[in-house]
């Protein structure tokens, strides 16, 4: 708790301001002169403001780490968190906003009235299905990149994750047979970015078992995906889902017993990725799985969205692009797998979060696909 006394932000001053000739150039007098050329020009905020190069993380509070929805100012922490890591890892001003209402609609039109006010928007911890909603109507509504990260951010690196793992196994990953536990934001995101890349066989589950069109209970979302994905038309369980599985990739919070696992094929991949308690202990899961990763930091191969959030909106503002693409984030996926392709191992399969070169390559790789 020591750590997060006072909060973990503040905002630092890049002019002088130590005379009055100083006061008088930062604030008034000399100060009308750039507001009047804004309003002659709005373009020109871009060169004389902050706001071409800020983030705003915000969230509702609804679907905070693995506690729940524990409101707005009970999040505030997170987003504090989330914004010092943009500046570590990428350079970039960002701002905590945390919004005290879960009805999409106020969500929409307050980020909206807020646009001249940043340049981006990364949206955190806001429950399934209103992510998908709040998220597709930003990005319909605001000229600039707006991303839901808890979706995107983990979807690029789990693709990252198993291009690494399909080269040290000399595997074709478009022919792997993939299971998701869990339809939720992260679930969908993962499904529909394995997909785009040409992974041909890909089987989502929730807490009523495989999504597949037979089902109505599934909202639009699960119906959407039960017509993309399942394509041998399984129906059951979890536990029949992953019978000769090659892939498991984990976004539920559940568990899997170990018996389960060792139903999968032969030189399985597990990605367990629930946080702090992995479906599978990684340790249990080794002894079946040729590959192992978690969300962790203290197991190997941790799936971790600081892989990827900080290099793609640095990416999207160097492009000044106004939205983020599929191609832009298959091409951070390529660019995180690219950082360990020398030394990839099977406990090496994807980047440390504190590797120096990673934000820069899919910042990179990110602004060439806009």
């Amino acid at each position: 708790m020591t750590a997060h006394l006072g909060g973990k932000l503040s905002v630092e001053t890049v002019v002088p301001l130590e005379s009055r000739r100083d006061l008088s150039i930062a604030y008034t007098p000399g100060v009308a002169q750039v507001s009047r050329a804004i309003a002659a020009d709005p373009l020109l905020a871009r060169q004389y403001t902050w706001t071409d190069r800020l983030v705003a993380v915000v969230s509702d509070g609804s679907a905070v780490l693995g506690l729940g929805d524990i409101g707005a100012r009970a999040s505030l922490p997170v987003m504090e968190g989330k914004s010092a890591l943009f500046k570590r890892f990428a350079g970039l001003n960002s701002i905590p906003l945390v919004i005290d209402t879960k009805d999409p609609d106020e969500i929409v039109d307050t980020l909206v009235r807020f646009r001249h006010s940043f340049g981006a928007v990364n949206l955190e911890d806001i429950a399934a299905p209103r992510c998908f909603d709040i998220e597709r109507r930003l990005v319909e509504a605001l000229d600039c990149p707006v991303m839901h990260d808890d979706q995107h951010g983990t979807a690029i690196v789990v693709l990252a994750a198993l291009i690494t793992a399909a080269r040290i196994q000399d595997r074709d990953i478009t022919t792997l047979r993939t299971v998701i536990a869990g339809a939720g934001a992260a679930g969908v995101a993962c499904a529909k970015i394995l997909l785009h890349y040409g992974v041909k066989d890909v089987t989502v589950t929730d807490s009523q078992g495989i999504v597949h069109s037979r089902r109505d209970d599934l909202n639009s979302y699960k119906a959407d995906l039960a017509t993309t994905t399942n394509p041998r038309g399984l129906a059951g369980t979890l536990a029949d889902a992953l019978v000769d599985a090659d892939v498991f990739i984990g976004v539920s919070g559940g568990t899997v017993p170990n018996s389960v696992v060792a139903t999968m094929a032969p030189q399985a991949i597990v990605f367990a990725l629930s946080n702090p308690d992995p479906e599978i202990h990684p340790e249990i899961a080794a002894r079946h799985a040729a590959i192992v990763a978690t969300g962790r930091s203290d197991f190997p191969n941790q799936i971790n969205n600081v892989l990827a959030f900080p290099g793609v909106f640095l990416g999207a503002l160097n492009a000044r692009a106004t939205a983020i693409t599929e191609e832009m984030k298959l091409a951070a996926a390529q660019a995180i797998a690219s950082v360990v392709h020398e030394d990839m191992r099977t406990d090496h399969i994807v980047p440390s979060a504190l590797d120096p070169r990673v934000a820069p390559a899919v910042a990179a790789a990110v602004a060439a696909a806009v």
